[in-house]
C-alpha cells in the first residue's frame, strides 16, 4: 500500500480540512476491500476484532467497538479496551457513561463516544428517530458533546442529528465528529457496509446510500446452490453420478488376485 496508517494526531489535524470516510465492516473480505479502496476509518466490533482483522485492515485507522451490555462495569471496559489496543486497535468506541469514558481516557485509551440517536439508549429519546429537531433535544446533543469533551474522548459518532445543528456543534468542539446521517458539516461520513453493499434484508435508514445490490446476488447464488444440490441428488438416484471418470481404476491382475484373496479369506 502507498498510504501510512494515521494516528489520532493525524485525524485531529484533518478537522475542518477534509471529509474522511468511515465504514462499519463485518468480515475479512470487507476489511481488505476497504483498505484497498482507501477508506480512512473502519469500525469493527469487539467479537470479530482479532489479529487477522488488523492485518486485513491494512493502513486503515480502526475503531474497535466495545459492546454495550457485553461489557458492564468500568473494569470490563478497561480490560476489553486494553485487549483491543494490544491487537492493534487505534481507538475504542464506548457507549457507556462518561465516568467510564473518563477512566479509559485516563489510562491513555483513545475513546469515541456517541451522541444524538444512540441505538443502545434509544428509549430515552423516543426510539429510532432523529434527535435535535427541537430546541430541547438540540441542547441535549450539545450537552452530550461537551460531556464527552470533558471526559477526555477524542471523537463522537453523531447519529441522525439535523445537518445544521451538527455543523454548528462541529465548529465549536475539539471532538472529531463521525457523521451517521448528520450531514457534511462533520469530520467523517460513516456508513455500514451492509447498506453500502445492499445486502441487508431489513429496513434501510434514510441516511444510508446503496452502491451495490449484494442481496440479489446472494439470493441468486443461494438459488444456484440449491439447484446444484438437487441436481446432485438426481444424478445419484439415476446413476448418472459417479461416471467412470470419477472412479479409480485397478488392473485386471490386481482385481483377480484380490478376489482370490477374498475367496481364501472367507
Amino acid at each position: 500500500m502507498n498510504r501510512t496508517r494515521p494516528t489520532v494526531a493525524d485525524l485531529r489535524a484533518n478537522k475542518h480540512l477534509r471529509q474522511m470516510t468511515m465504514v462499519h465492516i463485518e468480515d475479512l473480505d470487507e476489511a481488505r476491500a476497504c483498505a484497498t479502496a482507501g477508506i480512512d476509518l473502519l469500525s469493527i466490533e469487539e467479537p470479530i476484532w482479532n489479529p487477522e482483522m488488523r492485518e486485513a485492515a491494512g493502513d486503515c485507522f480502526v475503531q474497535v467497538g466495545l459492546l454495550y451490555g457485553l461489557n458492564a462495569t468500568t473494569d470490563d471496559y478497561l480490560r476489553a479496551a486494553h485487549s483491543a489496543m494490544l491487537i492493534g486497535g487505534d481507538c475504542c468506541y464506548c457507549a457507556a457513561g462518561t465516568r467510564t469514558i473518563e477512566e479509559l481516557a485516563h489510562h491513555g485509551v483513545p475513546v469515541v463516544g456517541h451522541v444524538g440517536l444512540i441505538p443502545s439508549k434509544r428509549t430515552w429519546t423516543g426510539g429510532f428517530k432523529a434527535v435535535g429537531k427541537t430546541l430541547e433535544t438540540a441542547r441535549l446533543v450539545w450537552q452530550q458533546v461537551k460531556e464527552l469533551e470533558n471526559a477526555g474522548a477524542i471523537a463522537a459518532e453523531i447519529e441522525v442529528v439535523p445537518e445544521a445543528i451538527a455543523a454548528e456543534i462541529s465548529k465549536r468542539t475539539s471532538l472529531l465528529l463521525f457523521s451517521m446521517g448528520a450531514g457534511a458539516g462533520c469530520d467523517a461520513q460513516y456508513l455500514f457496509s451492509t447498506d453500502i453493499l445492499g445486502y441487508s434484508d431489513w429496513w434501510t435508514p434514510r441516511h444510508s446510500k446503496q452502491y451495490r445490490d449484494f442481496r440479489t446476488e446472494y439470493q441468486r447464488m443461494q438459488d444456484e446452490r440449491t439447484a446444484a444440490f438437487a441436481e446432485f441428488i438426481a444424478d445419484v438416484e439415476s446413476g448418472a453420478y459417479p461416471e467412470q471418470k470419477h472412479n479409480v481404476s485397478v488392473s485386471e491382475d490386481v482385481l483377480a488376485g484380490f478376489l482370490d484373496f477374498l475367496g481364501s479369506a472367507s
